[in-house]
């Protein structure tokens, strides 16, 4: 923080008395700005550090302007009549005429090079931008640098959002702990108060979780590192629960908004219109963010009117209250977590809760239904990613529909309706809804059973044997007792998944030959697939020619409803199907096309098998080090889906004979060597070795050495894409990465240059590029890097019957 210093000092800022900590790009960009732009204005949230940014910019420009730096502090202002007479005492304008206060003003600030920092604009910010765009445009030389929770709105304003301090995600090697800007300002701040304190490794985990539960809010940090004169680090994580009560104090010199948390949120809601405020109130009830869709769904009425719910996100958008954040073409909103607990303790006062919190359930419980309803379908892919997105949500309606009398039945309805979302991306979890709806919800209906064999799917994933065989026996007695054709057709399937699981192949497809035809009888797709992919890729296994025919079939159902998943794995059936035939290149063909639709759907279990069957293939051809290396591969794919592999254990004779064929063919040591090699790619680099996209190990340098600061060599790839105007799926398809693997590397661009859309990123890529030197070795650019085209095809030669089974 910084202290106020003698009238007389010539920098007309307050001199630091604690260390500035972090913001490294953010400064350099402000710095930067306040070279070529007159007004330049510093936005964000609450305590997030405007203050401090701006004014260590400030004291590290202030060499270049002579007529000096000057920090109006505006918080106090009460009138915003009195705006021009505070700037002018600050100046040291001391006009006695009758001439009005900012004729005074441009006079005594004409022909000086100066910049004024205006801290705090948000409540009189009307009156800020008539008063910086007259001074600007009068005063040549002049430059104003402003920090408030909403832009000026003046012409030639350039905005910079100040985001949260960056942290590690929990577990995350490559981001030790201890180097994150928020957990050092939590130790530089407690070392203040307890001299003795230093991060340790008994420590780290909890410093590292305040941060997070304070959002790397510079000013929640400093205030619970304060508590640490009482408490232990332990402690303070623990009564966080009660945050607005526990992070008081600080400095008495501090103003009154900062003297408390809740203070400084109360001073943006007494800034927000009586709807906004309504509306802020409404949107907490949302956890993870939230879509203009549900805020009007959930927040409109009794006051809101839907048509005016727009133009108060854009309200609460411009106050910093909610952050805007764009997926792929699709705009999200979210709060922070300090700001949502505020707006939540004013909804409970309201009386308003419980509606809310039914408005959010039946919202989502409408969402998971049209999912499930269009699982099978062209829209299945923006069903898993629009699923994904709101996974807090739909974690938080299941949560209140479990705990609420009388709503049991509707979460496990909700919580079977998800079961694909739990199977590809949340197993764990999903058997925890599954055992707790299931022991809410006893009505023994057609919603429970439904929920039944979805939960002995789940419970088959997770290689619990025994809760899917009760499952499976209480579901069939339902079924049969209401004569429910479908659910009979999926525990026909599932008892088959089981049979396979246990390792009895052929009852396993004679299952799956039931369910075919009880699916095929009822006209049930999605059923009707699974059973003729299963069906496929164990003939395909066992090098039976129906194994075609099967998958034929499967791909042209899906082909029939644009459905892509179940597809996947009846291509890998194909693909396993040519092999057997000598068919290299159709089976590594259909086989890449499997690899990137289920990468596209980040389904770890179907890359898992799209990779092990290439290193079948290579060893087939005897490619063997890039079997080898592929064997590497799929060693770190299977530790990532671990007991879900059970259902095609099966298949594990065929990985056995290709290592032991690669391996006598490379000899021990270059075996080792292959497969630590194919261990060590990260998954992006695994999955275009395998499509012979680009070889990892002799990769050509991107423009500029790879990158461009702060960028790292992959963002500043995706930063070139997102200039070249692809959308996140067409990235994601380039890279042959998840759409949310790209979406994630555009959020981290967006947060590090401080942008809010994909077009600044472009233009500021296109400036980065006209201010240096062209790259001799890559005059073309990234398209003419030769090492990130795909080969003619596969590599001909020879091939090893023995590493297959027919």
């Amino acid at each position: 923080m910084r202290t106020r210093v003698a009238r007389g000092e010539p920098a007309g800022l307050p001199a630091e008395v604690t260390s500035f900590v972090g913001r490294r790009h953010e400064l350099a960009e402000l710095k930067r700005l306040l070279g070529t732009s007159h007004v330049v204005t510093l936005i964000g949230a609450g305590g997030v550090g405007k203050t401090r940014l701006a004014l260590r910019a400030a004291e590290d420009v202030r060499r270049s302007f002579p007529g000096g730096v000057r920090l109006v502090e505006l918080a106090a202002l009460e009138d915003p009549a009195l705006l021009v007479q505070t700037v002018a005492e600050v100046l040291s304008v001391n006009d006695h005429s009758t001439r009005p206060p900012l004729d005074a003003l441009v006079e005594r600030l004409r022909g000086r090079q100066t910049l004024i920092v205006l801290d705090n604009c948000e409540h009189v910010l009307a009156e800020c931008a008539v008063l910086v765009d007259t001074l600007v445009r009068a005063l040549p030389d002049l430059r104003v640098l402003a920090t408030s929770r909403q832009a000026l709105g003046i012409d030639g304003e350039q905005i910079v959002e100040l985001a949260p301090l960056a942290m590690p995600a929990p577990g995350d090697p490559a981001a030790p702990l201890a180097e994150s800007d928020a957990v050092r300002l939590f130790a530089e701040r407690a070392a203040a108060v307890v001299p003795e304190f230093e991060v340790t490794e008994e420590n780290e985990e909890a410093v590292a979780e305040i941060c997070r539960r304070l959002d790397g809010l510079p000013l929640a940090i400093e205030m619970a590192a304060v508590r640490l004169r009482v408490l232990s680090v332990s402690q303070v994580l623990e009564r966080l629960g009660d945050r607005f009560r526990l992070l008081t104090g600080g400095s008495r010199a501090a103003l009154p908004r900062q003297r408390t948390l809740r203070a400084l949120f109360e001073w943006s809601y007494d800034l927000c219109t009586e709807q906004e405020r309504l509306l802020w109130q409404r949107v907490s009830v949302f956890a993870g963010g939230l879509d203009l869709e549900a805020a009007e769904q959930v927040c409109a009425g009794d006051g809101i009117a839907r048509e005016d719910v727009l133009e108060l996100v854009a309200g609460l958008v411009d106050k910093s209250v909610l952050l805007r954040r764009e997926y792929d073409g699709a705009v999200r909103y979210c709060l922070l977590d300090t700001v949502r607990q505020f707006g939540r303790e004013l909804l409970a006062a309201s009386g308003n809760e419980a509606t809310l919190h039914r408005r959010h359930r039946d919202y989502y419980r409408k969402i998971t239904s049209r999912a499930w309803a269009e699982l099978f379908s062209a829209a299945q892919q923006s069903w898993v990613e629009r699923l994904q997105r709101d996974h807090a949500n739909l974690r938080k309606a299941l949560g209140w529909s479990l705990r609420e009398p009388g709503e049991a039945e509707t979460g496990l309805a909700m919580t079977a309706e998800l079961l694909y979302h739990w199977s590809g991306y949340h197993l764990s979890e999903g058997a925890g809804w599954f055992d707790r709806s299931l022991a809410a919800a006893t009505e023994p209906g057609e919603v429970r059973a439904h929920a039944l064999w979805a939960g002995a799917w789940i419970a088959l994933l997770r290689d619990d044997c025994v809760t899917t065989l009760a499952r499976l026996k209480e579901a069939t007695a339902i079924a049969e007792r209401l004569g429910l054709r479908v659910t009979l057709g999926y525990i026909a399937f599932l008892s088959g998944m089981a049979a396979v699981c246990g390792g009895d192949l052929e009852t396993g497809m004679r299952r799956y030959e039931e369910a075919a035809a009880a699916h095929r009888a009822v006209g049930n797709p999605i059923g009707l697939a699974l059973a003729l992919n299963r069906l496929a890729l164990a003939n395909a296994f066992l090098g039976r020619p129906a194994a075609r025919d099967l998958a034929e079939e499967c791909v042209a159902l899906c082909d029939l409803y644009g459905e892509g998943w179940h597809r996947a794995y009846a291509l890998l059936a194909l693909a396993m199907d040519a092999w057997h035939r000598d068919d290299m290149r159709a089976a590594c063909e259909i086989d890449n096309e499997s690899l990137r639709y289920n990468t596209a759907v980040g389904d770890q279990l179907g890359m898992g098998m799209n990779l092990e069957a290439h290193a079948w293939f290579a060893a087939g051809e005897q490619e063997y080090e890039r079997a080898a290396r592929l064997l590497g591969v799929v060693r770190t794919f299977w530790r990532a889906v671990g007991a879900r592999l059970a259902e095609f254990r099966y298949m594990s004779r065929c990985h056995d004979e290709c290592e032991a064929v690669t391996r006598e063919a490379l000899g021990e040591a270059a075996f080792q060597a292959e497969v630590s090699r194919g261990a060590a790619l990260t998954r992006e680099e695994a999955l275009t070795y395998a499509l012979r996209e680009r070889t990892p190990a002799a990769r050509a340098p991107a423009p500029f050495e790879g990158r461009i600061a702060p960028l790292t060599r992959r963002e500043t790839e995706i930063a070139h894409l997102v200039a070249e105007g692809l959308s996140n799926k067409d990235i994601a398809g380039r890279l042959v990465i998840s759409q949310r693997t790209a979406e994630g590397h555009i959020e981290h661009i967006l947060d590090k240059l401080g942008f809010k859309s994909r077009a600044q990123v472009a233009a500021w890529l296109k400036e980065r590029l006209s201010e240096r030197p062209a790259n001799p070795a890559n005059p073309a650019g990234p398209a003419a890097d030769g090492a990130s085209g795909p080969t003619s095809g596969p590599v001909s030669g020879g091939r090893t019957p023995a590493a297959r089974t027919t």
